[in-house]
């Protein structure tokens, strides 16, 4: 099962941190999320934003990055520091 993960904010508008999800075959990042719209259509307006940042296995990713059924995926809003 893949587990996708969601952090800050996104959690708190997705009503959820987290969420399995069995793929049949190697996707990418924008697949999967329109995946996980799919599952269910309130998520859309969150997942779809512009600056949303992903990581695949803790290294940050571009939304073509292929992930499998093994990987750990985390989306979460940009984060500032100060």
């Amino acid at each position: 099962m893949l587990t996708v993960l969601f952090f800050a904010r996104l959690k708190d508008q997705l009503g959820t941190d987290s969420f399995s999800l069995s793929l049949n075959e190697p996707t990418n990042v924008a697949n999967l999320k329109k995946l996980l719209i799919a599952q269910n259509s309130e998520w859309q307006k969150p997942l779809s934003s512009a600056n949303l940042l992903c990581a695949v296995n803790h290294e940050i990713v571009d939304e073509t990055q292929i992930i499998v059924e093994t990987d750990e995926v985390a989306f979460f809003p940009p984060v500032t520091g100060g």
